[in-house]
């Protein structure tokens, strides 16, 4: 492939998520553009674990294909297992999390990225970058200089990356793959403060040495898609759902972990980089957590071809005669082959704080970063910081005056850029729903009500979703007014809720009384809703009842919020106790102890102080005062 006299508009480094979310957004602007990755079999390859979403991450995936990104309508066409996660609690912090097939969601992501007419996939290695008086120019890889106006660096965990195994250190950023350590050398002449963190991975399993007898079985939710465009895309998912499998660890595991940390390239110091706090290692949570008695271990299935299970829960980077031990230790593995052991990966990435929220570079002109290079982690994360650089490298080509800064208040997307841009990070960053001081209006079934219009705006979202989307919000809209101001016979009640108006003498009562009272979901009324079909689609009643029943709930999140801005210069005394303050977490507690803040401002930019946290100090405080 001849790119030497070519000028791309962008060129994209790294096929991972943040890459091929990029490479999508970017197509759908029409620029013209270059993904370069060094194996193009690789292209959206799940390093990790074969699942996406949880909680907080779900939200981020919703949003990413609600404004008009790749990843979501990829998910439902290679989706094996569905699970709600926080089924009994409120929307707010419901979670969905699907398991993917490994190797099918790769060929789905590679089908329509071929078929990108702005796309070009050239496989090689970035070796170094062309900048010249503090702009980019473009990249240089093990056989060319390739020119463009911007470039992003989605590099993911091979930034300068080593594997450990045991106390052995190996060069690669993944098993079988090799480190991307060229374009270390430009960057550090830029950037004074790049550090490390560490990630790491289990064994794999061989499926047909377990006895999954003992375990217990997590069968898939009846759900059949993540996307909110599902009714109308190209193509459906005729998979197989499986079945995932909960075992635990033991008293025997600990012990072993715990008479092998001599071994340990984390516990003997060999890897510099801090690991994510949320998605420990099984020595760490060992070592952390004494008293507790066993871990929680999710057995996966990689790929429905495949004879390969992830075990989800025990990370590490002992070596593999230990981890062989620690395997066989568990009841119904006590036979169990490992294929590919497990490891840590020590990666380099840079101070996301030294970035524009458009995730362009504050020093370099029209280089970006997006992903793991700006020290988050996650597949989810890295997907949402790819649509951002890509919406912002479109626009900045269109004019070079426009961007889309998105909001803490519209999405977690910006609650993500805004804390990494802000705040900077001291670990790998993951999002959660704690995270956001909006968080009962930013939730996962309302995402596309929130973005779609921008996406339409933008250009990402096509006629037909949109025709789509304003449908289903007039559908809303109707169901809504008809909750709001619908009466029905008490004899369409369940017994235990009918009884209790029988007693009043009540014959009739308002939907919306029921919905908030006595959280009454509309299956309970199908009868009632197919009566009234030519005025409501019953397809969407639900949504409409959510909305309903967090109205209350979001007046009460905006007085929090003026609380906080009432409170954010006062000041915090050094003498302040922390742990006599309710509500704030073990890890909140060790912050403000190490950082000392002066002002509840300062304390709320640490990274890791969530506004639930900021909250309660209020709380403390007015209590204080008032004594």
């Amino acid at each position: 492939m001849n790119l030497i006299n070519e000028l791309f508009d962008v060129i994209i480094v790294g096929g991972g998520h943040a890459g091929i979310e990029a490479s999508y957004i970017l197509s759908k602007m029409k620029k013209k553009t270059l993904l370069i990755t060094y194996n193009k079999n690789k292209i959206g390859e799940m390093s990790c674990n074969p699942a996406i979403g949880g909680i907080g991450k779900s939200n981020l995936v919703k949003e990413i294909d609600a404004i008009g990104g790749l990843m979501g309508q990829i998910i439902d066409i290679s989706a094996i297992h569905y699970k709600i996660l926080n089924s009994s609690k409120g929307e707010a912090v419901r979670a969905t999390r699907v398991q993917i097939d490994k190797e099918i969601y790769k060929k789905n992501i590679n089908n329509k990225l071929k078929k990108l007419k702005y796309l070009t996939i050239y496989q090689d290695e970035v070796i170094d970058l062309i900048i010249e008086k503090y702009c980019i120019k473009g990249v240089i890889t093990t056989k060319k200089k390739i020119f463009s106006n911007t470039v992003i660096l989605s590099t993911g965990t091979f930034l300068n990356a080593k594997m450990f195994i045991g106390l052995n250190s190996y060069i690669g950023g993944r098993m079988f793959d090799h480190s991307s350590s060229g374009i270390i050398n430009s960057l550090s002449k830029y950037f004074k403060d790049i550090k490390y963190f560490k990630t790491g991975t289990p064994p794999r399993l061989e499926k047909k040495t377990i006895n999954f007898s003992f375990f217990k079985e997590e069968l898939s939710d009846t759900i059949n898609s993540f996307s909110f465009f599902h009714n109308i895309r190209e193509k459906k998912n005729k998979l197989k759902k499986i079945k995932c499998y909960l075992t635990y660890t033991n008293k025997y595991t600990h012990k072993i972990v715990k008479k092998n940390l001599n071994k340990s390239p984390l516990y003997k110091g060999y890897i510099i980089g801090k690991g994510p706090r949320y998605c420990p290692s099984i020595e760490d949570k060992v070592i952390n957590f004494p008293n507790k008695k066993n871990h929680r271990i999710f057995l996966e299935l990689e790929s429905l071809n495949s004879n390969i299970i992830y075990p989800n829960g025990i990370s590490t980077s002992l070596p593999l005669d230990i981890q062989k031990k620690i395997i066989h230790s568990i009841k119904g593995m006590e036979n169990t082959k490992i294929i590919i052991p497990g490891y840590a990966v020590q990666y380099a990435f840079l101070n996301p704080k030294k970035l524009k929220k458009t995730l362009e570079s504050k020093i370099i002109n029209n280089l970006f970063f997006a992903g793991q290079i700006n020290g988050t982690t996650g597949y989810e994360e890295a997907a949402a910081q790819g649509l951002v650089a890509g919406i912002n490298v479109g626009l900045k080509l269109t004019n070079k005056n426009q961007n889309y800064i998105f909001d803490r208040s519209n999405s977690y997307i910006g609650v993500l850029i805004d804390d990494l841009c802000s705040k900077g990070v001291n670990e790998p960053y993951r999002i959660f729903t704690s995270r956001s001081e909006y968080r009962l209006f930013l939730r996962e079934d309302n995402a596309d009500y929130r973005l779609t219009p921008i996406g339409y705006k933008l250009g990402l979202i096509n006629k037909k979703k949109w025709s789509f989307f304003k449908k289903k919000m007039n559908y809303i809209k109707n169901n809504y007014y008809f909750i709001k101001n619908k009466k029905i016979y008490i004899k369409y009640l369940p017994k235990k809720i009918k009884n209790k108006f029988i007693k009043k003498k009540i014959n009739k009562v308002n939907l919306k009384n029921l919905v908030l009272n006595y959280d009454i979901l509309s299956k309970n009324f199908t009868k009632i809703f197919k009566k009234y079909s030519n005025k409501i689609n019953i397809n969407y009643i639900k949504e409409s009842e959510i909305i309903l029943k967090y109205k209350g709930y979001i007046k009460k999140q905006k007085i929090d919020l003026f609380k906080f801005n009432k409170y954010k210069n006062i000041s915090l005394s050094k003498n302040i106790n922390w742990n006599k303050v309710s509500g704030l977490s073990k890890e909140v507690i060790e912050k403000l102890n190490k950082y000392k803040p002066k002002y509840l401002n300062q304390a709320y930019k640490i990274s890791g102080i969530n506004p639930s946290s900021i909250l309660s100090i209020i709380i403390y405080l007015k209590k204080n005062i008032k004594n």
